[in-house]
């Protein structure tokens, strides 16, 4: 699901003017490695990310994402960092500040693909080689990596 339809609904009453949201990132990781999918929409190779539906647990959310977009099931370990990202001017100009949350999770089971449209190409790619990840979501996958206790605000 690209937009979800709560979002659409909020967007015939407010137009293209910001919406602040509050999104996941699950930074899920099986052994040395990490799950990344490349996005259908700008081609980023990106952890699993998503929005927070209403009255939904961030975590709940954490776990749904992982099973739409990449079809596996796993497990949230822990809240790594809590933070605001610039805002996003989307192509047909609707605005979104997002509240990131993102979380440490562990694979349980399910081979990954591209469950629903969402990314092109789902897999494991090892932490040593994330050279074609931008620096904001290597930043999420450190953050969720590093043991310490979980970050708040743009500080890294």
């Amino acid at each position: 699901m690209a937009t979800p339809d709560f979002i659409l609904e909020l967007r015939r009453m407010v137009g293209s003017h910001p919406l602040t949201l509050t999104g996941v990132t699950a930074v899920v990781v099986r052994g040395d490695d990490v799950l990344l999918g490349r996005r259908s929409d700008n081609g980023s190779l990106t952890p699993i990310t998503g929005i927070v539906d209403p009255h939904e647990e961030p975590a709940d959310a954490a776990r749904r994402e992982a099973a739409e977009e990449a079809g596996v099931r796993i497990r949230v370990d822990r809240l790594a960092w809590v933070h605001q990202i610039p805002r996003i001017v989307y192509a047909n100009g609707d605005q979104a500040d997002y509240l990131d949350l993102t979380f440490r999770c562990s694979w349980l089971e399910g081979e990954p693909y591209p469950a629903d449209g969402e990314m092109t190409e789902v897999g494991w790619y090892a932490l040593s080689d994330l050279a074609d990840v931008d620096a904001e979501m290597r930043a999420r996958i450190a953050a969720a990596l590093d043991d310490g206790p979980t970050r708040f605000g743009g500080g890294r």
